[in-house]
């Protein structure tokens, strides 16, 4: 490809509106334009780079077994009638109607039509295990669609889905998926982690996340650099930071806290650490009777450390909690409780509330806690002396960076990344709303075992260029770089020797199997240089008359320091050695 027949248009400053790094650098690069808020087009040389991760994408799932195919992006509320997502996906799932006034959605995911087609095509467990994929355009009408292609409503995603027979059969599957995320990652050169994570909307049992390491990622990712363990802050599990429960050493008092009703501002009055507080936060469930009438509502006190924050998906999966909880109302919690929030605490309850500790607040000794008096807190409060023992003992909080690591190995440490993937068994979630069965071995009906697997194409160059760029632009992993190399010829119109000296490396690249780029727009070297910086083409050859004079011509990396200068004659096997290098 010569530079003069490619379209290339770059800008010195990105548009006023634009973000995040990867946003503004791909606006400059020329890679994407805006269209509406959350829908780009993808300019050539951003398509270069999506076809690339595409590419790798759909050799590996090749690879691991899996069979291609392209679904409708334009679905029918009558399959997703079937699994009642199309009341329960929210605003998310954008609807409209046919002339005929009949239904439809842009399916941001493909789960009811791959389970149709199964339910259809496959009959029996001679066929199983199989696993269909499409990499095709998807469409969640976000509510505030940002950071460019990061957050986007319009996008390309791997999707597929796998259908067995058992749950082991199902598991196999899973680990198959997981080990070709892996190379697929691996590939695309990116720092990554594959993280324990939370199922989410979606439903299912067993999940993983595909997390790029960002400084500006969304999501934090627990892990302990001395294991293998690895976690979203969803999920990863909170020890008790306590071994045992020490003996009570303080007698129970009732200590004025005038004006105090934060954990922070008792323990600066009371001059003690924060650690020896107790946060108080008041759930509520809505009761039904057998009739699906309502019958009243259960208060839930949830207990955790004054420094620790709840973590609601953790709380949500507690038996009385799972069908869904809200935050207590005000007039609830003055029924319950006697007073407003800000002073509450599991002593002196008006009326029985179902109490919930945190593993470390469970034990603790001495605590401090809210006395249900407004400016008024208990002191030197100890389970089973004072109150009760919990109704229930868990996992409620948020972890911090330093606790032990649940493996027993090592401390835990936090960091930012970019979920780019998703891994999911799903189980018969889908396959028994659907009644999407096979005739098992014995001639009996069975269900289909599910698994549901993601990878956001478009998103992973966001992700890509946030992980990877400098001052001066992106600096793109060789496997998904626009262009591998790019020839800068100084004097390209003035000079037959640099024209033919760059013409003759640009076809022996070529016919090595190298993507190069061929720069003869005869710009001057500064442009030329900042503009394929900003690209962020991983090697350049600067090829100019005084070089070549002296016999050499100048190599540098994207992310070198300084350039070299190898003799004219020994630049492609350069070239190709340091392409071989990564």
């Amino acid at each position: 490809m010569r530079a003069s027949q490619f379209h290339l248009f770059t800008l010195k400053e990105a548009p006023s509106d634009a973000e995040v790094v990867s946003q503004k650098l791909m606006l400059r690069a020329g890679m994407i334009r805006k269209v509406a808020a959350g829908i780009y087009s993808y300019m050539p040389m951003g398509l270069r780079a999506i076809r690339k991760v595409e590419t790798i994408v759909r050799e590996e799932m090749d690879r691991a077994g899996a069979m291609e195919l392209i679904m409708p992006m334009v679905q029918p509320a009558e399959l997703w009638n079937e699994t009642g997502r199309w009341d329960k996906m929210g605003d998310e799932l954008l609807r409209f109607k046919d002339r005929h006034e009949r239904d439809f959605a842009l399916q941001p995911t493909s789960e009811e039509v791959v389970t149709d087609i199964a339910r259809q095509e496959l009959k029996s467990y001679r066929q199983l295990p199989k696993n269909f994929y499409q990499i095709q355009t998807k469409f969640r009408d976000e509510r505030r669609p940002r950071f460019g292609i990061m957050r986007g409503r319009e996008f390309t995603m791997k999707d597929a889905y796998s259908f067995d027979r058992s749950e082991e059969a199902a598991g196999r599957s899973y680990d198959i998926m997981f080990a070709a995320y892996k190379r697929i990652f691996d590939r695309l050169g990116l720092e990554y982690r594959a993280v324990a994570a939370d199922t989410g909307a979606i439903g299912g049992d067993r999940s993983h996340e595909f997390q790029v390491i960002a400084d500006t990622g969304e999501d934090a990712i627990v892990y302990c650099p001395d294991s293998d363990y690895a976690a979203n802050i969803e999920l990863a599990e909170a020890v008790s930071l306590l071994a045992r429960r020490a003996e009570p050493a303080k007698a129970l008092e009732k200590t004025p806290t005038p004006g105090k009703a934060t954990c922070e501002d008792v323990a600066k009055l009371l001059g003690v650490p924060l650690a020896t507080t107790v946060k108080s936060l008041v759930l509520a469930t809505d009761d039904i009777d057998e009739k699906g009438k309502p019958a009243g509502v259960t208060v839930w006190l949830l207990l955790v450390r004054g420094d620790h924050a709840l973590n609601e998906v953790k709380a949500g999966k507690l038996e009385g909690l799972k069908a869904g909880f809200r935050f207590a109302t005000e007039a609830e919690i003055l029924e319950h409780f006697g007073c407003k929030p800000g002073y509450l605490g599991p002593l002196g309850l008006k009326k029985p509330v179902k109490v919930i500790a945190d593993r470390t607040v469970a034990h603790m000794a001495d605590f401090i806690c809210g006395a249900n008096d407004a400016d008024f807190h208990f002191t030197g409060v100890n389970w089973g002396r004072d109150l009760p023992e919990p109704d229930l003992v868990a996992d409620l909080r948020n972890v911090v960076e330093g606790d032990p690591s649940p493996d027993g190995r090592g401390v835990l440490a936090i960091q930012r990344g970019i979920e780019v993937g998703h891994v999911f068994y799903l189980g018969t979630k889908y396959s028994k709303a659907m009644n999407a069965t096979f005739l098992d071995e014995d001639g009996k009906p069975k269900h289909f075992e599910m698994g549901c697997y993601g990878i956001g194409v478009t998103r992973i160059l966001g992700a890509a260029i946030e992980q990877n760029h400098d001052a001066r632009g992106i600096l793109w992993p060789r496997a998904i770089a626009p262009f591998e190399v790019v020839i800068c010829p100084v004097g390209w119109g003035k000079s037959e020797a640099v024209r033919d000296e760059a013409q003759k490396l640009y076809d022996a690249l070529i016919a090595a199997g190298v993507d190069a780029i061929l720069d003869d727009r005869d710009e001057r070297p500064g442009v030329m240089f900042a503009d394929w910086e900003l690209i962020g083409v991983p090697h350049r050859v600067t090829i100019g008359d005084r070089g070549l004079k002296e016999g050499v011509v100048e190599y540098q990396g994207r992310r070198d320091a300084e350039a070299v200068k190898p003799p004219a004659g020994e630049i492609l096997g350069h070239v190709l050695e340091r392409l071989n290098q990564g």
